[in-house]
């Protein structure tokens, strides 16, 4: 039933609404993600070992606000998300999931801008902002605030908690053969550690995970491709002939189709990186920024980080190293019998294990614990933030952190495809008000745009 009402939500309609709207802005800004690749670029990644500048305003430093962001995107569906996506959807999800990033660079851009440009003081010191603030102050749209804090808050503890504690369980019991349930309960008890402090705390966590985190997995998700590289530019004409040819997994037999590549592939895109959905744009907004249109490109460099180097690494390892069964995917999927270990971060484990043998679920797991672990701490943000503005009373922070933690033990026994479905739902239903506060407001985040490339001239 879960499935039936992501399906029917997404299908066609939030597909087509992240499209367009990515799309919309994309060509209203002259589509700068690309024509401007080498000023963003230089911008965000162009900065990262130049000295930092010593805050003044008590919030995150940019650095501290891309890892927190990138902690709760770069988490499981960099690794489980794609593996669910390439078995549900087959090979052409990734070509839609690609598509989806770089239309929704801008998306990203517009949503951190205009978070920025509308966020305001917090009452502990630093910044607080995000969709909620641009859609009531600069559109006056209350009950579309409401709307996206209440999903937002849904969306912490099922995509947030649930997703990344069932991910983590999986891996781990799969790799070690740990009981799902303790590792539920272990991975609650040292989220509790980290976000009890606050947001400080987590950016101060999240900025020493996420570089580690991504130098591992991506080390050794190289290793692998460059291992079956004979097999990378067959891989890639799969993926672009599966996304407009249905049936083209099986040679032409009976099998995917382009609406199931377009699904997954966008849904799973739009979970990896957030563009559209507005939860990352709250860790931006808390950022110490000079100017709204120079931290959009922060958020710019984050979809590209997180889909277009990340996930596009774990879908060549499946894709490369022969672990992907397009035949034998369907089959199960047409019989019902589809089973935790052949899809998610079991599919992915198997990928590497062709390369690193036992150790490669090892790898797996440990890269899937931190992610997953940083999604958690980034998720519990987003949550907190959504349930102040929809109630209004700071005295319920700590009982809603209480009730996360409890969800991620819950996850962790939870059936996988369930899992994933509610988070999906919750996705899109966050993501309606937020897509059309941005196709509105995207005029604003031009103008500052223009504004700062005046200044880097």
């Amino acid at each position: 039933m879960l499935e039936r009402l992501a399906d029917s939500l997404w299908q066609p309609w939030m597909l087509g609404l992240f499209l367009l709207v990515g799309l919309r802005c994309s060509a209203g800004s002259g589509f700068f993600q690309c024509l401007g690749l080498k000023t963003w670029l230089k911008a965000t990644a162009g900065t990262l070992f130049r000295r930092k500048k010593r805050r003044t305003s008590g919030g995150l430093t940019q650095f501290q606000a891309l890892a927190t962001a990138l902690a709760s995107t770069i988490g499981t569906g960099s690794i489980a998300g794609v593996a669910t996506a390439i078995f549900f959807g087959g090979p052409g999800a990734v070509f839609w999931m690609w598509i989806s990033a770089l239309l929704g660079l801008m998306t990203s851009f517009a949503e951190k801008t205009l978070a920025v440009r509308y966020r305001r003081k917090a009452p502990s010191g630093g910044w607080e902002g995000g969709p909620m603030e641009y859609m009531e102050r600069g559109l006056g749209w209350r009950r579309a605030a409401k709307w996206f804090s209440l999903w937002c808050v849904l969306s912490s503890l099922t995509g947030g908690a649930m997703v990344q504690s069932n991910s983590i369980a999986a891996a781990l019991h799969a790799a070690l053969g740990w009981e799902p349930l303790a590792v539920g309960a272990a991975t609650a008890a040292a989220t509790g550690a980290v976000i009890l402090g606050g947001i400080g705390r987590v950016g101060k966590v999240s900025e020493k995970l996420v570089p580690a985190m991504a130098v591992l997995f991506l080390g050794t998700g190289m290793a692998v491709i460059w291992t079956h590289r004979a097999n990378v530019l067959p891989a890639l004409r799969q993926i672009a002939a599966c996304a407009l040819t249905p049936g083209a997994a099986m040679g032409g037999a009976s099998g995917y189709t382009v609406s199931a590549a377009l699904r997954y592939g966008v849904a799973r895109g739009v979970f990896t990186n957030e563009a559209g959905v507005g939860s990352s744009a709250m860790a931006h907004a808390a950022a110490d920024a000079d100017s709204p249109a120079g931290e959009g490109m922060w958020g710019m460099f984050e979809v590209f980080f997180a889909t277009l180097v990340v996930c596009s690494v774990t879908a060549l390892t499946i894709l490369t190293s022969g672990v992907y069964d397009p035949g034998a995917a369907l089959a199960a999927i047409q019989s019902g019998t589809v089973t935790g270990g052949m899809t998610g971060a079991p599919l992915s484990a198997a990928a590497f294990a062709t390369v690193f043998g036992s150790w490669g679920s090892l790898i797996v797991a440990v890269c899937l614990l931190l992610f997953a672990f940083t999604s958690l701490l980034g998720w519990s943000y987003y949550g907190e933030r959504g349930l102040l503005h929809l109630t209004g009373e700071s005295r319920l922070r700590r009982p809603f952190q209480i009730i996360f933690l409890g969800t991620v033990v819950l996850g962790s026994v939870g059936k996988l495809t369930a899992v994933w479905a509610m988070s999906d739902i919750c996705d899109g239903l966050r993501a309606l008000p937020n897509l059309m506060a941005v196709a509105v407001l995207f005029p604003e985040a031009r103008r500052e745009l223009e504004g700062e490339l005046k200044r880097h001239k």
